[in-house]
C-alpha cells in the first residue's frame, strides 16, 4: 500500500469516548498504614522522633498511604491502646518501633502479645536474622512480634536507623502479601 493512499482522519473528527481521572493514574496503593513510636524520650518532648519520619518514608516508598505517627511511652497500656487504636481504625499495617529488647522498660513484645489474634513467628525470625547479618546488633537482639489482629498486620521493629531500614526491606514483600491474603478473607 502507498503510504500516499493511507486515509487520514480530519483533527475535528476526533472525539475522545471516555475521560481519565488523573488519580487514577497513581500506583495503587498495598494499603494503609499507621506507625506508633514507644520511647519514653520523644513523648516527653525530649528528644526529636527520627524513627517515626524515616519508617513514614519507607512504607510510601513501598506503596503504602500512611494515616500517621504516634508517639507513645514505653508502657504497656500506651503501647496496647497505640495497637488497638489502629486495629479498630482499620489499617492494614502497623508498626510500631522501639522497646523490643532486653531492659526493663522494652514491653513492647508484652504489650503487643495481648493484642494479636495469632503470631506469624517466620515473620519475626526474618527480621531478626536480616537485621542480625546486616550488623544491627538491636534488631538481631529483639524480642520482637509479628501477627495478627482481626484483618491488620502487626509488627514490632528494634529503634536504630540499619534496623529499620533492614527491617522494612525484608518486611514490606512479606507485608504486601499477608495484606493480600488477609483482604480475601474478608470478601
Amino acid at each position: 500500500m502507498d503510504i500516499a493512499h493511507i486515509p487520514v482522519q480530519e483533527p475535528h473528527a476526533f472525539e475522545p469516548q471516555t475521560t481519565v481521572d488523573l488519580m487514577e493514574l497513581e500506583a495503587p496503593r498495598k494499603g494503609r498504614a499507621l506507625v506508633v513510636v514507644v520511647d519514653d524520650r520523644v513523648s516527653h518532648g525530649d528528644s526529636p522522633d527520627s524513627a517515626g519520619p524515616l519508617v513514614t518514608e519507607l512504607l510510601v516508598e513501598g506503596g503504602f498511604a500512611v494515616d500517621g505517627v504516634v508517639t507513645v511511652a514505653a508502657d504497656e497500656v500506651e503501647i496496647r491502646n497505640a495497637l488497638n487504636t489502629a486495629v479498630i481504625g482499620g489499617v492494614d499495617l502497623v508498626i510500631s518501633v522501639g522497646g523490643t529488647g532486653v531492659t526493663p522498660r522494652d514491653v513492647t513484645p508484652d504489650a503487643t502479645e495481648d493484642v494479636l489474634d495469632h503470631e506469624i513467628r517466620g515473620i519475626a525470625e526474618a527480621l531478626r536474622s536480616s537485621g542480625l547479618a546486616s550488623g544491627a546488633m538491636d534488631a538481631g537482639l529483639s524480642r520482637g512480634l509479628v501477627g495478627v489482629s482481626g484483618s491488620t498486620l502487626v509488627v514490632n521493629l528494634a529503634s536504630s536507623r540499619p534496623a529499620i531500614r533492614d527491617g522494612m526491606a525484608t518486611l514490606l514483600p512479606l507485608a504486601a502479601h499477608v495484606i493480600e491474603e488477609l483482604s480475601w478473607m474478608e470478601e
